[in-house]
């Protein structure tokens, strides 16, 4: 399973990011998707989830803001922020549970 994560960049603070992360060599259809992010000397941690059925939960400091998704024809999930804050600055990475499969990471820097 090869997952190949894009759309991190620089943005001010308030602003919106949309990422992406295309899975290849296996369809994810009925699997569950995360994205996780691990901030500058903090250890990785799990942003944004959803179920096979679409179910989906977030991190307390993301709710509301975040919004993960999926497009199984595609074979490919996303993460839309909106009104970034400083604090949401990270390697953001996306993954599948259940292969233990992992992207590269994409950087997300947002500005004060």
């Amino acid at each position: 399973v090869q997952l190949q994560a894009s759309g991190g960049g620089l943005v001010q603070a308030g602003g919106s990011l949309r990422l992406s992360c295309a899975a290849s060599e296996i369809p994810f259809s009925m699997r569950a998707i995360a994205w996780y992010r691990q901030a500058p000397g903090k250890q990785r941690k799990s942003v944004a989830t959803m179920s096979s059925g679409f179910a989906t939960w977030y991190t307390d400091s993301v709710d509301g803001r975040f919004t993960i998704s999926r497009d199984n024809a595609k074979n490919t999930m996303y993460l839309q922020m909106n009104n970034l804050k400083p604090e949401d600055t990270a390697v953001y990475y996306c993954n599948i549970p259940q292969y233990d499969a992992w992207g590269q990471g994409t950087l997300v820097t947002v500005s004060s």
